[in-house]
């Protein structure tokens, strides 16, 4: 796990500043220019504009991040803990050992009687720090379709087009995004005796959520071997834009087909994938927040199968 790829030394502009480049956000940029870039050279082979899609991808990728805070802020069980932040502090119980809590990372204030670390001031901003962690992709998802529906029909530019070159992009960013959870901590898994499991080292989010739950004495210890679901779903990610790359797409009957494709395969994979995970989602009905928006999704694509395909058979036919 690294959960820092490097930093920055802001120390020329008359200041010790240093700037880090957390392993997560780094990734999922990485994976915003890698799609982005490939859409832009899918726009000029069909004859539109490439800086529709070189636009497009910016507004997305602020829409995204957007979305995909304000979801987890919201669905992934945080919320009171960031209105107490800027309410009452004294609400808000950070469950870590006294050596993170008086660490540089969390810089909290250890209650000795109750052995948990409290934050030593209000926070009312700690919502919106996107770039430290915690970004919900159906959250990013939902955002970044709003932007990419209302931008192409300003720029007139053929929906369900761009919507099918998303469908085969999209999901190799999302694959690179992945990785990025990998060397973070975050996303992980339950614990496994698969050989495929790995054992994250100490202080990472799996070990502080084993602790909480009392599998650990400690968040010092490293973590019990666990289901990699990053690089699982990384891997079906990956998967899934070759299968629509080399084979849907070739074979579509509409525009608008791609896309649909993808949106069911991910909401399927990342159901199951949902049942091996560990860190906290949320939950309703017994489901998670996002096993709930894939059931949803999933009857979105059969509804708009229906209506595509159907626009299709009613079009007239060429003399």
């Amino acid at each position: 796990m690294q959960g820092r790829l490097f930093t920055i030394d802001l120390s020329f502009f008359g200041s010790s500043y240093v700037l880090p480049a957390p392993s997560y956000f780094v990734l999922l940029l990485t994976g915003f220019v890698f799609a982005t870039l490939m859409g832009a050279i899918w726009a000029k082979r069909i004859g539109q504009d490439p800086d529709v899609i070189v636009d497009l991808g910016l507004a997305m990728l602020l829409a995204g991040i957007a979305g995909g805070r304000l979801l987890h802020v919201f669905a992934d069980g945080y919320f009171w803990d960031y209105v107490h932040l800027c309410t009452d502090p004294s609400k808000v119980d950070w469950h870590l050992d006294r050596a993170q809590c008086l660490s540089a990372d969390y810089n909290g204030a250890w209650d000795a009687a109750r052995s948990v670390c409290k934050p030593k001031g209000t926070d009312c901003f700690a919502w919106a720090r996107f770039y430290a962690g915690g970004l919900a992709y159906y959250g990013g998802f939902l955002g970044a379709s709003v932007a990419a529906w209302y931008l192409l029909r300003a720029d007139r530019f053929p929906f369900w087009k761009a919507a099918d070159m998303a469908g085969m992009v999209v999901p190799l960013g999302l694959g690179f995004g992945r990785m990025g959870c990998l060397l973070a901590g975050c996303c992980f898994g339950s614990p496994t005796t698969s050989k495929l499991g790995l054992v994250f080292p100490p202080n990472s989010p799996a070990s502080e959520s084993e602790f909480k739950s009392g599998l650990l004495q400690s968040m010092g210890e490293s973590s019990l071997s666990i289901h990699p679901t990053q690089i699982y779903e990384s891997g079906a990610c990956f998967a899934i834009a070759a299968l629509l790359i080399l084979y849907v797409h070739g074979r579509k009957r509409y525009d608008g087909q791609v896309f649909l494709s993808f949106v069911a395969l991910y909401a399927a994979v990342r159901f199951g994938l949902e049942f091996l995970r560990s860190d906290d989602r949320g939950s309703l009905l017994g489901l998670s927040t996002s096993q709930l928006i894939g059931v949803l999704l999933i009857a979105a694509v059969l509804f708009g199968h229906r209506f595509l395909s159907g626009r299709l058979a009613q079009a007239p036919v060429a003399a």
